[in-house]
């Protein structure tokens, strides 16, 4: 085939065609479950063939006699990210085991509350911080000072950023913010960041 042929066979799709009406766009929903039952419920949404996320953080705990076990740590409990359409988010909050999907508080005075949808980039962002973390990553309901904008410039953590904070006790940690839930925290010496211009 000649490329005059496919270059006639190609048509244009106009900018802005992703938020045409009828199209119904995948967004990352924030599902709301009985506390314990997260990594069940995420389970059984990949097993209904639906695309979800659990935030959970490989930890090391030594027990009383020494012993040593890996566990997962749910770092969010009660919620499990679930990246549908409308039209399936419907269907899922129908499931016997979501209670709910989280709104946007933030919205202001609008009645009925917007549901919460967190951004693509932010779920990647906390995925790569909780895989990547030799220290356990808390969440924060919101950042104690606004600080400099920094990237972590060595180690497993490389590439990531976020802002450094002080916090009352003096230590330094960098936060992540994940819109509606407010920051993934951890403790990292400020000799491995770097500004983000």
């Amino acid at each position: 085939m000649s490329d005059e042929i496919v270059k006639k066979s190609v048509t244009a799709v106009p900018s802005g065609v992703g938020g045409a009406e009828g199209v119904d766009r995948r967004h990352w929903f924030v599902a709301i479950v009985k506390n314990n039952t997260e990594k069940a419920v995420n389970e059984r949404l990949g097993k209904a063939g639906y695309e979800s996320y659990l935030a959970t953080q490989t930890l090391y705990r030594v027990w009383k006699n020494g012993k040593r076990a890996r566990i997962e740590h749910v770092v969010l409990p009660t919620l499990v990210f679930v990246r549908c359409t409308e039209k399936e988010r419907m269907q899922i909050v129908t499931l016997p085991y979501i209670n709910r999907f989280m709104t946007n508080k933030a919205a202001g005075s609008s009645n009925p509350k917007p549901l919460a949808i967190i951004p693509d980039r932010q779920i990647e962002t906390l995925r790569f911080m909780l895989g990547q973390s030799d220290v356990p990553v808390t969440m924060a309901d919101k950042p104690y000072h606004k600080g400099d904008r920094v990237r972590v410039a060595r180690g497993k953590l490389s590439g990531l950023e976020g802002e450094v904070v002080n916090t009352a006790d003096g230590e330094r940690v960098v936060m992540v913010r994940i819109d509606l839930l407010g920051c993934a925290k951890l403790s990292i010496s400020t000799v491995d960041l770097e500004p983000v211009d």
